[in-house]
């Protein structure tokens, strides 16, 4: 029900609040600004390797640096260009373009080595989609 103000005038409904727009998506050619502590970068996306839950945080693997940011895979997996990163598992998502070799893992997942880190183990349900995505 709409109130009437003491002068008898219908009051206008008050607009909903505007909703936070949609960051644009990363890509490979942009820079993040990234803080740990006392320490900051200015770090290209395409020279991150890994990206990597530690706690409740995310460690970011680039060249030997591996800083932890207080942001969630699940933020940064909606930030981040689909076709560069990808989401191997529930605690990593990889940089594509750092992959070194890919063989075939335990109950039809995958184990990717990139080049200058760690090996990642993609999980059954990500390596399907690890598949069709990079398949002809």
């Amino acid at each position: 029900a709409k109130l009437r103000s003491t002068t008898g005038e219908v009051a206008a409904p008050v607009p909903a609040a505007a909703e936070e727009p949609t960051p644009a998506l990363l890509t490979e050619h942009d820079q993040v600004f990234v803080k740990d502590g006392e320490k900051c970068w200015f770090v290209r996306l395409a020279d991150i390797r890994l990206f990597e839950i530690n706690g409740s945080y995310t460690q970011i693997h680039f060249n030997e640096h591996r800083p932890l940011i207080p942001r969630t895979l699940q933020h940064l997996e909606q930030r981040l260009d689909p076709r560069v990163f990808f989401r191997a598992n529930r605690q990593q998502i990889i940089n594509l373009k750092w992959v070194d070799s890919i063989e075939p893992w335990f109950s039809n997942s995958l184990k990717i080595q990139l080049r200058g880190g760690p090996e990642v183990e993609v999980s059954r349900q990500q390596s399907v989609r690890f598949r069709e995505l990079l398949s002809l």
